[in-house]
């Protein structure tokens, strides 16, 4: 029994759990408050597709309604429908496999004629192409996707339309300005996910017993669930009081005044939940202080009116105060790693459990005009010490046995990445991670080299429109020369490298599209990134392109707003239609991304003309061309990653002078290295190396070194930039 229970509405990942309810967890803990948590979205997919859940979509009792529904519809369905038996005989085994229980089946699933095959199966030509070098483990799983998805495409034609994997009715969510289309909808019969959903969270609230349901809506979504979940609650369980937080309602209804809403939830917070939910717990679960209940960031009823209340001097949490977030409860082991074909960083996304974190709340650069800038969690910047994070990793790998983990931050700051990165190393914890960031020219070669060592794997950023004057009307404080550079550096570090591309942006030109375009094919031909993904620029409320339309050329459709407000319809000035870009934007992307049709002319990506490209074909050549390596700054922190070196003095001569020389051999998991110095220098030099380490907490500068150098030698720069020692400084000898 707990006084809380935080639910995460379907659906929104099959791999791994939706942090917020974690993190929110993690706080109670640090008050003493009692609270479970549970993903309803995993569970209804569990029940969903399993044995018995096949059963009852394919049973006798659908099979009237299923016929009807199949018959104006493809052949695709009917051979589903006809083959519903190999589904329920294998689906239990392909789920367990999924959670990484049963790998022996990988042989059987990729040796074919065990998963019955639909529509989906006629990608396996592109995959061979696209996937030739894919292990079995994962070509397994692709092909298991395929066969889930071919129910799924089954399941949306002709049990439930809303379905998703990762989304649930979300065109309710999207833009509703008004609440009218999904209040109606609340007053229909239950959907046939509902039916599964409701009696799980039913069972899940006779075990807790709570006092307040906390759900928590990340997207669109998850919108239509929560609803009908508090109004399951409300009908069944009115004793229990309701609330909403999370990203939708942080974005979506700031201005919310529709009454209705309230005939399901008690309460909806904004921003960070901490303060609010504490607020809320004494308001509900001690209302025998007869005090004056406090709030923070509050909507409610009073007075059958809508009111936000902020009625608490206090302030919110810091972050070193929220304490760890606790993914106990959660069924972790239940989770199902998928792999589309999409693209590299989408693999990331939906295969293998990430513990998230975060290294900072809200964003250290804070202008792009298409973000949220005016938010809390984009405005309020806060980083978290690295010390802390660390000793939160080493908790949640604890707790969870997973040691791969995703900071989902909006930007991680470059100066904290380093930090943590020492910090894992010092530590010697074998860790798996990857974030997003900006291409800034803070990431140097070295600084990449010391991520990679730290087990960063990957990292995504926005690109956005590859043109100088747009990413300058974007504030994205980055450059295409600059964004090349810093791709080459984490390629080169072994890091993969995502990027955010966009296309629509206002007074963007169509020769600015193709510019944009050609730059990105250079980029991935030469191979300094490996994943990409374009997105069709969306105004929003919260950013500087909302709130101040005139100053971008954007007229925007103004609407009664009632509920939600975000995402806001508008027609550019220059009056281009931007939507016939995307099917030859995303059609080369893919082509690219599997590094093929480097040599097509970019017409051939659009059916409709377009004009040559402005770019010169060695643009970004010319931008990755070798740097000055004779600028390490004085106070630049220099660091050795690798092991102490084996030595063996000799003895070298020429023209009858002889000195004494030292052999310095280092060896690292690939390769041997072995370098020459004059033996004096080599002793000062190995000495320092024992300074330099990772693992001791005192750290050398540049300068410093310099200074060491030269009380026994001169030109310590001679030194620094010489042939061996240049050699070194690939294998982990850095300056940061």
């Amino acid at each position: 029994m707990k006084d809380l229970l935080l639910v995460t509405p379907p659906f929104t990942q099959l791999n791994t759990p939706y942090p917020a309810t974690g993190y929110l967890k993690g706080f109670l803990n640090t008050k003493g408050i009692g609270s479970f948590q549970m993903d309803l979205g995993i569970e209804v997919i569990l029940a969903l597709f399993s044995k018995e859940g096949l059963a009852s979509i394919f049973s006798t009792d659908n099979r009237q309604q299923i016929t009807e529904n199949l018959q104006p519809t493809t052949d695709n369905l009917q051979r589903i429908y006809s083959l519903r038996q190999e589904y329920i005989n294998t689906i239990d085994a392909v789920i367990t496999f999924l959670q990484g229980k049963n790998s022996t089946l990988a042989r059987q699933i990729c040796a074919g004629n065990f998963l019955p095959e639909a529509s989906r199966f006629a990608q396996l030509d592109d995959m061979e192409w696209a996937f030739g070098s894919m292990g079995m483990q994962d070509k397994a799983k692709h092909l298991a996707t395929l066969y889930l998805e071919d129910l799924s495409d089954f399941i949306k034609e002709v049990v439930d339309e809303n379905f998703g994997f990762s989304r649930y009715a979300e065109r309710l969510g999207r833009s509703a300005n008004s609440f009218d289309e999904l209040y109606s909808q609340l007053l229909t019969e239950l959907t046939y996910i509902d039916t599964l959903t409701l009696p799980i969270l039913e069972e899940r609230l006779k075990q807790v017993k709570p006092k307040l349901v906390l759900i928590s809506v990340p997207f669109p979504g998850n919108l239509y669930s929560a609803f009908r979940c508090a109004q399951f609650i409300k009908k069944h369980f009115p004793e229990i009081k309701t609330a909403m937080g999370g990203g939708f309602p942080n974005t979506e209804l700031r201005n919310l005044n529709d009454k209705r809403v309230f005939e399901f939830f008690d309460f909806i917070t904004l921003d960070d939940g901490e303060l609010p939910v504490e607020l809320l717990y004494h308001s509900i679960c001690h209302s025998e202080r007869n005090e004056e209940s406090l709030y923070k960031r509050t909507f409610l009823l009073e007075n059958n009116e809508v009111v936000y209340k902020n009625n608490t001097t206090k302030p919110d949490y810091k972050q070193s105060e929220v304490g760890t977030p606790d993914y106990s409860d959660l069924l972790l082991d239940k989770y199902i790693s998928v792999i589309e074909i999409a693209n590299p960083m989408h693999s990331l996304w939906s295969d293998g459990r990430w513990n998230k974190l975060t290294m900072a709340h809200g964003c250290y650069w804070g202008k792009c005009t298409f973000c949220d800038i005016s938010l809390d969690y984009i405005k309020l910047y806060e980083p978290i010490a690295a010390k802390t994070l660390v000793d939160r990793m080493e908790t949640i790998i604890a707790q969870t046995g997973e040691t791969g983990f995703h900071f989902v931050d909006e930007a991680a700051p470059p100066a904290l990445m380093r930090e943590v990165a020492l910090e894992i190393l010092r530590r010697k914890l074998t860790v798996s991670w990857w974030t997003n960031i900006r291409f800034e020219k803070s990431f140097t070669a070295d600084l990449c080299l010391l991520l990679k060592a730290s087990g960063c794997i990957a990292i995504s950023g926005g690109l956005e429109v590859a043109s100088d004057r747009l990413l300058a009307l974007i504030q994205k404080g980055v450059t295409v020369e600059q964004v090349a550079q810093v791709t080459r550096n984490f390629t080169e570090a072994g890091i993969m490298v995502h990027a955010y591309l966009m296309y629509g942006y206002p007074t963007q030109t169509v020769q600015e599209t193709v510019d944009s375009l050609e730059m990105v094919r250079q980029m991935f031909e030469l191979g300094i990134l490996q994943s990409g993904f374009w997105h069709q620029f969306a105004m929003t409320a919260h950013s500087p392109v909302g709130m101040f339309p005139e100053k971008f050329g954007v007229i925007p459709e103004i609407n009664p707003i009632t509920f939600a407000n975000n995402d806001i319809q508008f027609s550019d000035k220059t009056g281009i239609n931007h939507d016939k870009f995307s099917f030859g934007l995303k059609k080369s992307l893919f082509n690219f991304m599997h590094g093929i049709c480097f040599e097509y002319e970019l017409q051939e990506w659009f059916d409709f003309k377009i004009p040559h490209t402005t770019i010169p074909s060695d643009y970004i050549v010319s931008c990755l061309e070798s740097q000055d390596n004779f600028g390490t700054k004085p106070s630049a922190k220099i660091i050795w990653i690798g092991g102490m070196p084996l030595t063996e003095t000799f003895t070298k001569s020429k023209k009858g002078n002889s000195w004494k020389m030292m052999k310095l051999t280092f060896h690292y998991k690939r390769e041997t290295v072995e370098l020459s110095i004059e033996k004096d220098k080599a002793d000062w030099f190995v000495n320092a190396l024992g300074l330099l380490s990772v693992y001791n907490e005192k750290v050398a500068t540049f300068s410093q070194l310099k200074t060491s150098f030269e009380n026994q030698f001169e030109d310590f720069e001679l030194f620094w930039y010489s042939k061996p020692i240049n050699t070194l400084k690939e294998f982990g000898l850095l300056a940061l």
